[in-house]
């Protein structure tokens, strides 16, 4: 299977994931299951083959931005980074949502970190994460 049809793949499966965290109930713990470990599991499972397969077989490395460059010129190389992205991202996001139903976080808001971090990784991790920070402080005085 070339590199183009695996990136299909792949992202068609990660949107899967982000599709059940945005539009259906979390409720039921086994549909949860697939945005927070099932995909990212299978995802995992396609870049340590990728990685596996052919991180050795080209030039690079990561001492230096011209190393990642020239590592990144293979396009399996690439696509297992690109997996790394997806799997990593979808499981964040997963967590993001669960721990947003815990705060009651409405799933409006939600959306919103969700999209970021689908998007932008970091910061829609570090949008919720300081929502989070603001949410949980407790007060001076209300400490009993």
């Amino acid at each position: 299977m070339s590199a183009e049809q695996l990136f299909t793949i792949a992202n068609q499966t990660a949107l899967v994931g982000w599709a059940i965290l945005v539009f259906l109930p979390r409720r039921w713990d086994p549909l949860f299951w697939v945005p927070q470990f099932i995909i990212p599991g299978v995802l995992s499972l396609g870049y340590a083959t990728l990685a596996l397969l052919h991180f050795g077989q080209g030039d690079g490395g990561f001492g230096s931005i011209a190393d990642v460059r020239t590592l990144f010129e293979n396009d399996h190389v690439l696509l297992a980074g690109w997996i790394h992205y997806l799997a990593f991202d979808l499981f964040i996001g997963a967590w993001i949502a669960r721990r947003s139903d815990a705060l009651g976080i409405p799933r409006l808001i939600q959306t919103v970190f969700l999209g970021f971090t689908f998007m932008f990784g970091p910061a829609g991790l570090f949008m919720f994460l300081v929502t989070q920070a603001l949410m949980t402080k407790t007060p001076k005085g209300a400490q009993s």
